[in-house]
């Protein structure tokens, strides 16, 4: 029993000191440092001049154009050669004698003009018209005394019926000169205190509404 056990020993020695032949002896580790990054230069922008922007030039180029020359307007037209007139004129009306300003009017047979306090008068047997018509000079009224002619009815879509009194005037317009039938009215909504119809118009001129005052 004592030889087995001494066996054994002797065994586990010869193992122990086997195994200590085997293993090798193991280097001792290093330690490993990172190496430093090199520093980095710093490098410094360049200052970009300012600039300032040129000048504008401003190039003037001057172009001569020819200019028309100016077209005489024709003062006569027709086979009558009759004078040509705009569609505003002055008109001289006698009696009293006033300049005024009158809108020629086609359209219109009658001569007008617009007055102001018309009555009736007889005188002689006689019947006359008194009215006032407004002195566009001075700004004063002037009465005015005519022989009737005749009367007139104007009748009207609205509002009543309204009686004219027709007299016999001289008007004149540039070098023409006509006794005319001119009808009286109260009314004043028209810009012009006279307005010329046809029956100053027929064979005495032409007119031409693009144009105003062709006579003095």
């Amino acid at each position: 029993m004592v030889k087995r056990r001494v066996a054994l020993v002797a065994v586990f020695t010869l193992l122990a000191l086997a195994g200590c032949s085997v293993v090798p002896e193991l280097e001792p580790v290093s330690e490993q440092v990172a190496p430093l990054c090199p520093p980095v230069p710093v490098q410094e922008c360049a200052v970009c001049e300012a600039k300032a922007c040129p000048a504008t030039v401003v190039v003037e180029r001057v172009v001569e154009k020819p200019v028309p020359a100016a077209v005489a307007l024709p003062t006569t037209a027709g086979e009558l050669n009759l004078p040509i007139i705009g569609a505003v004129e002055w008109a001289t009306v006698e009696p009293p004698g006033l300049r005024l300003e009158a809108r020629i009017d086609t359209g219109t047979e009658t001569t007008t003009m617009l007055v102001a306090n018309i009555r009736q008068l007889e005188k002689d047997g006689k019947r006359y018209v008194l009215f006032d018509l407004r002195d566009p000079e001075s700004g004063d009224s002037v009465e005015v005394e005519s022989a009737l002619q005749r009367k007139t009815v104007l009748k009207r879509s609205t509002g009543p019926n309204q009686t004219r009194y027709v007299v016999s005037l001289w008007v004149s317009i540039g070098e023409h000169r006509s006794l005319i039938d001119v009808s009286l009215t109260e009314r004043h909504d028209d810009d012009y205190a006279l307005i010329i119809g046809r029956n100053f118009l027929t064979d005495v001129a032409i007119v031409d509404v693009s144009r105003r005052h062709q006579l003095n």
